[in-house]
C-alpha cells in the first residue's frame, strides 16, 4: 500500500532498519553527532524522493551510504568555501570517556579517530556493516582495488595503534 507520499509501509520499514547503520556511518565521515544527525536526516528526505530508483533493491545501505558519502562532500566543499581554515574548532568527542566500562574499547575507539577519513569510512563500511568490496566501491567512488588496498592499510594502522605490547627482540644466533 502506498501514502500519500508514494512511500509504501514496506520501504517504510526497510529504510527504518538502516537509519542506525546510516548514523553509524554519518558519524565516521562528520566526526560530530550533531552534523552527522542533519547528514541522516538530509540523506532520508533525499532518499524518499527517490526510492522509485532501488525498487528491486534488496539492500538499500549502499545506495544510502553513497547519497550520505556524496552529501558530505558537498557541505564540506561548500563550508570550505564560506570559513577559512583558521575559524574551525576541533570537533566534539564522540562519546565521554566514563560511558565506555572497557578500557580496551575505548582504545580501540581512540586509536579508531586517529585514522585518516578514507580508512575510517573502508573499515566501517566493509568491516562493521559488512559491504562488499564493490558495493564500497562504488559508493566512495573508487575501484575495488583502492578499497582493498586501503583496508589492508587500516587494518594495519589500526592494529599498530593499539598494539603496545613491545615484541622481543630476536637475536640471530650464528
Amino acid at each position: 500500500m502506498r501514502g500519500r507520499d508514494g512511500v509504501g509501509d514496506e520501504d517504510d520499514i526497510r529504510l527504518q532498519a538502516i537509519i542506525p547503520a546510516l548514523r553509524r556511518y554519518a558519524r565516521v565521515l562528520t566526526r560530530d553527532p550533531h552534523q552527522a544527525d542533519d547528514l541522516v536526516q538530509d540523506c532520508l528526505e533525499r532518499a524518499l524522493t527517490r526510492l522509485d530508483q532501488v525498487r528491486g533493491q534488496s539492500d538499500l545501505r549502499p545506495w544510502l551510504f553513497t547519497i550520505a558519502y556524496r552529501l558530505n562532500v558537498s557541505r564540506w566543499r561548500r563550508f570550505r568555501r564560506l570559513v577559512p581554515m583558521a575559524e574551525t574548532s576541533l570537533p566534539e568527542p564522540l562519546q565521554d570517556a566514563g560511558q565506555i566500562p572497557h578500557l580496551e574499547w575505548q582504545e580501540m575507539t581512540q586509536a579508531f579517530g586517529h585514522l585518516s577519513d578514507e580508512h575510517r569510512q573502508v573499515l566501517l563500511l566493509v568491516g562493521v556493516e559488512g559491504l562488499e568490496y564493490r558495493a564500497v566501491a562504488k559508493i566512495l567512488g573508487v575501484p575495488v582495488g583502492t578499497v582493498m588496498s586501503r583496508l589492508s592499510r587500516a587494518r594495519s594502522a589500526l592494529h599498530n595503534l593499539v598494539d603496545h605490547e613491545k615484541r622481543p627482540i630476536l637475536r640471530r644466533v650464528k
